[in-house]
């Protein structure tokens, strides 16, 4: 496990969370209700994904590809102060907006948060119902990752 965990380093801190978990999901709940269509909301989502930060290319290796998901995601942590970060790149328009929201809800939260984190948005959103079935398993694999990341921050 200790080989997974990078730190990023500090050149493009992002601002911690200011909202709790939960605030943070009401809020993508809010941003896609706005849209009845589905295709809006692949839409939203490839915008979301376009707006992340690109990951540095020294984190695309192979040791911080996320296994279960059918493109390629790279998924790195930083954890300071007791405060994890995490970013993420995909290969897939769709499949880097939902790890930017994965990011958007986890990231700046303590392990203890993360790993207690009901994240219902996924469902209200209707996420899981319009996502085909592998990229529904790349869902769970990349939310299980981060959560693993959590579960081996709190014990430091």
């Amino acid at each position: 496990m200790e080989d997974i965990i990078h730190n990023v380093g500090h050149s493009n801190p992002q601002p911690p969370n200011l909202g709790g978990l939960n605030e943070i999901q009401d809020e993508i709940i809010e941003e896609f209700s706005a849209f009845d269509d589905w295709m809006d909301k692949y839409q939203l989502l490839i915008d979301l994904g376009n707006e992340q930060e690109p990951l540095d290319n020294q984190y695309k290796t192979e040791s911080n590809l996320i296994d279960g998901c059918q493109s390629r995601v790279w998924l790195v942590a930083d954890y300071e102060d007791g405060i994890i970060r995490f970013k993420a790149e995909s290969d897939a328009l769709i499949v880097k907006g939902i790890v930017t929201l994965l990011i958007r809800v986890l990231s700046g939260h303590t392990p203890k948060e993360i790993l207690d984190a009901d994240l219902y948005f996924i469902d209200r959103i209707g996420l899981k119902e319009h996502l085909s079935p592998t990229r529904s398993n790349g869902l769970l694999a990349m939310v299980k990752q981060m959560r693993m990341y959590a579960l081996a921050f709190s014990t430091k």
